[in-house]
């Protein structure tokens, strides 16, 4: 390259539409845009055309600047082809590739969980959100790893993606500083409208709402989120947590992690949650208005006075479609599910562990795990830590009388007033008289029974006898009525006697000296 020595440098300046050609190496100053340009000479002197250059400088929009990027995906092992033929790759600027995703940070949260973060989210979530209809503009939005520190309700319109880094990483974090906000969190329309305004000028109600990987948590007695008139609205990997050791958890008074609300003009249904950590608040769920397939799946209950409650009061009929699936409830006073006076919702595979009991244990029960006070529900596979002395005093299981069904655990399955415990096998001893089989009570799973039914099947060497005692009793005096019908293949030698001293009936047994011992099957079948 050859220096050229330039006695005199020249400089231009002006505003942009009077920007001329500039000779080469000149500089030219645009003035109202503040942007430098330096003319590229003549094509003799080697320029590929005629023309002037833009100068990078701090006011250069580089993002902006076009066909910078071009996806390569080299961890593959080779360059991936972008374009319809080779050597036509697309291309984008980066500033469209950095648009793929927003941050909430991109909207001036800082998450130091000292600052409030309050509008800088909610104003996020309306720029993307609720602005325009126009999906093209809908990105998920990014909360990186920090507390993000808010003062009142975050609005979450339709069609909002809000996805952290995990439940107690990327937190957000109600701090009361004046008037107490009804719910840190809530759906809304897609013109971030609530409550009664949902739905005005046009609004599309709450739907295909995302959220994920977050935490969302108070330091204030207020609920945690609503989801109100939605629908297709999913909540994965979620922790919901109130206040540890809040009084209100020994009483039947206080705020939810969870509240869903609806209408009979906007019904909310299909609302999921799954993979979810509700805990130290009054209610885990709380749901009286009418709703449909609603889920709580794979989830933890934990540090509740009741974990999930539906339908206790029951708005324009309540929840239906309730499904309580997989779930584990720890640590909560009173029941663990209560079902009100509903129907068409159910609980399956749900695990309890210390439910029931007031936070002391083992034998300071006042409540049962699931309680269900209406017809047309159900109980299947839902298993129980309550030991039997528990569970006879207070039912792991209570049907209230009412029509549905309830399987608690190892010992009985329920169909509203109707119960049978599973078969049981006891031994016989040869030549005994007076052998013990079992102890019932007559006020037992909180029901006073007056009648009850043993069917039964001996089996001794190769003598069969099939029977059933029917009993009836007198709540706890001793006025017991029982008879016995029987069939049988050859005498057994076998004795089957009933008796009551107070509140227990009492089964025994005398068998005569054959030198082989019986075996007994028998199930209890109760009507309450």
């Amino acid at each position: 390259m050859s220096i050229t020595q330039i006695s005199r440098i020249t400089h231009r300046k002006g505003l942009s539409e009077n920007l001329p050609q500039l000779a080469g190496a000149e500089l030219g100053w645009v003035i109202d845009d503040r942007e430098l340009y330096i003319g590229n000479g003549t094509l003799e002197d080697g320029a590929p055309i005629i023309g002037n250059t833009k100068i990078l400088t701090e006011y250069t929009d580089i993002l902006n600047l076009p066909f910078t990027y071009t996806y390569k995906g080299e961890e593959a092992g080779y360059v991936v082809r972008t374009g319809p033929t080779s050597g036509a790759d697309i291309t984008r600027p980066l500033q469209s590739k950095f648009d793929d995703f927003a941050s909430v940070r991109d909207f001036g949260a800082s998450g130091d969980g000292s600052a409030d973060d309050t509008e800088a989210i909610n104003r996020a979530l309306f720029e993307l959100f609720a602005r325009e209809i126009n999906p093209q503009i809908r990105r998920s939005l990014f909360f990186p790893a920090g507390v993000y520190k808010v003062t009142d309700t975050i609005n979450v319109p339709s069609y909002a993606k809000l996805y952290g880094e995990g439940a107690d990483s990327s937190i957000i974090r109600y701090e009361n500083t004046g008037t107490l906000a009804s719910y840190v969190l809530r759906t809304a329309d897609s013109k971030q409208q609530t409550g009664s305004n949902i739905g005005i000028g046009s609004a599309t109600a709450p739907t295909n709402i995302e959220v994920s990987s977050l935490t969302i948590e108070t330091t204030a007695e207020t609920n945690i989120v609503l989801v109100e008139n939605a629908t297709n609205c999913y909540f994965d990997s979620v922790r919901f947590k109130g206040i540890t050791g809040i009084a209100d958890l020994t009483s039947a008074s206080g705020p939810a992690c969870i509240t869903v609300l609806s209408t009979t003009a906007l019904e909310t249904t299909q609302i999921t949650f799954n993979k979810c950590h509700a805990s130290d608040a009054t209610y885990g769920v709380y749901i009286d208005d009418n709703c449909k397939g609603i889920t709580f799946s794979n989830s933890k209950f934990d540090t509740h006075y009741q974990g999930v409650v539906i339908g206790e009061s029951p708005i324009n009929g309540g929840p239906t479609g309730v499904r309580i699936l997989h779930n584990m409830f720890d640590n909560i006073a009173h029941e663990g599910i209560k079902i009100g006076a509903v129907s068409l919702n159910v609980s399956a595979y749900n695990v309890f562990y210390d439910v029931g009991n007031n936070f002391v244990g083992a034998g300071s029960q006042v409540a049962s795990n699931i309680n269900i006070d209406n017809a047309d529900n159900a109980s299947i596979g839902d298993m129980f830590q309550r030991n039997d002395t528990d569970n006879a005093s207070v039912p792991r299981i209570y049907l209230n009388e009412k029509e549905s069904i309830g399987y608690d655990g190892s010992k009985r399955i329920k169909f509203g007033s109707y119960a049978r415990d599973v078969g049981k096998v006891a031994p016989m001893s040869d030549a005994t008289t007076g052998g013990l089989l079992f102890t019932i009570s007559t006020v037992d799973v909180s029901d006073e029974i007056s009648a009850f039914a043993i069917d039964y099947t001996i089996k001794r060497d190769d003598t069969i006898r099939y029977g059933k005692i029917t009993v009836a009793t007198a709540f706890g005096v001793n006025a017991l009525s029982y008879s016995e019908d029987f069939t049988e293949n050859a005498p057994t030698g076998v004795t089957l006697f009933v008796s009551q001293t107070g509140a227990d009936v009492t089964v025994t047994y005398d068998t005569t000296s054959t030198t082989i011992d019986a075996t007994i099957s028998y199930s209890l079948t109760k009507l309450y």
